[in-house]
């Protein structure tokens, strides 16, 4: 029985059908035998809204990340010689030796986190071309990689760049006091204080326009509209500091004032750039990007002389442990900073801290 299809939409990487095409053709055909043609085209065009809603709604950095994890996995495939499209059990276990062994460009061999991440993105990226890959399978290569990361481990060989060091109150005042009177400077001392107190990432900044930032009798809310999860997607407020030195609104005020004293009306709209990109000779070129936040933010710190230099994940960081550190509430960081409230990443962050005093050998002797 052959049935007609509707228009079909390219979706790349995560965004692909859940839904192997010969699983899906199988599936039309019981569609027509229990419900007729017509039923059967019907729900066949709605498959094909499905997934072009999935390619809509997955994040730009989820479709990369699967892209790249799939390029790794055909390379390991070129040099074993094995197909692209089995991922059995043996297949699994042997790519995540490659990668530990020597799989990057450079000979070198991957850290275990981004190995762990390749493994998970081929096994997706296998199953959405047909392969069938079992939980057993992965659960297996999976142990393999622990048990190898454990190796490397005791063989004292630590890979990858570790957790970021987070931010924290004595940093943003050293931060605040070394940006120079300038409109980089400026922009320097809001981007660094208003990320630290809603928790962001580096593409939080780089995706806010001005009317994503709205002053309020008590401070300013800022609507973040670039997160990865529901949870992320958030209006976080952020309260005018004890100290005006290092108030987060003080500071985003200023820096909007002289941005539009020094360059004009023209950046006042709701829909201009939040923070301005600036050149070494201040001419304003346009918004930020998530990159240009995090050269930004290293920038920034090393200028202050933080003892570790920040990455663009640091001021998220900064707020789960500085808020623990105060005794805030693990809810009201979690909805401030846009985490799931029961978070492993949150937590282990706040870990830092609950790590000394809520620990079994404190205060024993």
């Amino acid at each position: 029985m052959k049935l007609e299809r509707g228009p079909k939409v390219a979706t790349p990487g995560a965004a692909r059908s859940a839904v192997p095409t010969d699983e899906r053709e199988a599936l039309l055909e019981r569609w027509a035998v229990r419900h007729g043609i017509d039923a059967a085209q019907r729900l066949a065009e709605a498959e094909v809204l499905a997934d072009a809603v999935a390619a809509g709604i997955t994040p730009e950095n989820t479709i990369d990340t699967y892209a790249k994890s799939w390029r790794v996995w055909a390379r390991f495939c070129g040099s074993a010689g094995l197909p692209e499209d089995e991922g059995s059990r043996g297949a699994l276990v042997a790519f995540v030796a490659w990668m530990l062994r020597g799989g990057q460009h450079n000979g070198n061999g991957y850290a275990p986190s981004s190995a762990s991440t390749h493994l998970a993105a081929a096994v997706v990226g296998l199953r959405q071309r047909g392969a069938a890959v079992s939980g057993d399978d992965q659960a297996e290569a999976r142990k393999a990689l622990e048990g190898l990361a454990v190796q490397l481990l005791q063989a004292g060989e630590r890979r990858g760049r570790g957790q970021a060091v987070g931010a924290d109150i004595d940093g943003l005042y050293a931060i605040a006091r070394s940006c120079p009177d300038t409109l980089t400077g400026a922009r320097d001392k809001a981007l660094v204080l208003t990320g630290f107190h809603y928790a962001s990432r580096s593409q939080d900044p780089a995706g806010l326009l001005t009317g994503d930032i709205t002053q309020h009798p008590r401070g300013l809310i800022v609507a973040v509209l670039t997160g990865k999860t529901k949870h992320s997607v958030r209006n976080a407020k952020i309260a005018y500091a004890t100290d005006p030195e290092i108030c987060p609104v003080g500071a985003y005020t200023h820096y909007r004032a002289r941005l539009l004293t020094e360059h004009g009306e023209q950046w006042a709209g709701p829909s201009t750039p939040a923070f301005v990109a600036i050149d070494r000779w201040g001419h304003v070129t346009g918004g930020m990007g998530p990159d240009s936040v995090t050269r930004a933010i290293k920038r920034i710190s090393a200028r202050a002389g933080v003892p570790v230099a920040w990455t663009g994940h640091s001021l998220r960081i900064g707020l789960a442990t500085a808020g623990r550190r105060k005794g805030k509430d693990g809810i009201a960081i979690a909805d401030q900073g846009g985490w799931a409230r029961h978070s492993r990443s949150m937590l282990g962050y706040m870990q830092i801290e609950d790590g000394w005093d809520d620990n079994a050998s404190a205060g024993l002797t």
